[in-house]
């Protein structure tokens, strides 16, 4: 039986989009905006947006296994951004926007190289996925006001929407 409340780690770019989606997401507990995925420690948004960090904008999202599989979580994530981009989104260019599942255990890691298998094999997108799945080693918080910044600024700009997508789920 899964845990109640599992967290999980996702980039696809600039991450004020991606949080305002997946909080909508039913069985998501809470989300939170941060820098993971490089070796410089204690992030900020100065060092990251410079892209020589090695992290990515990220989200960090705790959610009610018992709603929301992992796996569900991850097809929601490649209906909102494009996987196929290297080290882009939108506006947004460089390795701090690519596109990265941080797994925490060997179950998500499998659960994630599994579900990119699926979404290549349905022919959705046109192009090869390159989306990462590497180890989470530790998140940094970003700053206060890029916290539900889409929430603050109901008109700021983000690149994200979810595609109708038949991923074979």
């Amino acid at each position: 039986m899964p845990t109640p409340n599992q967290t999980a780690y996702l980039s696809g770019g600039c991450f004020w989009g991606m949080e305002e989606l997946v909080r909508q997401i039913p069985g998501v507990l809470e989300t939170e905006v941060g820098y993971t995925g490089g070796e410089t420690p204690n992030a900020t948004y100065e060092i990251v947006k410079a892209g020589r960090s090695g992290h990515a904008e990220s989200l960090k999202i705790v959610f009610d296994a018992k709603r929301l599989t992992y796996r569900h979580l991850l097809f929601e994530f490649f209906r909102m951004h494009n996987p196929t981009t290297k080290n882009s989104q939108g506006n947004d260019i460089g390795t701090q926007y690519r596109s990265a599942i941080f797994y925490t255990n060997e179950e998500q890691k499998r659960t994630a190289e599994e579900v990119i298998r699926t979404v290549e094999s349905s022919g959705e997108w046109q192009a090869k996925i390159v989306t990462e799945v590497v180890p989470f080693k530790e998140f940094y918080r970003a700053e206060e006001y890029h916290q539900d910044y889409l929430v603050k600024h109901p008109q700021g700009y983000t690149c994200h929407y979810i595609r109708r997508m038949n991923l074979g789920e």
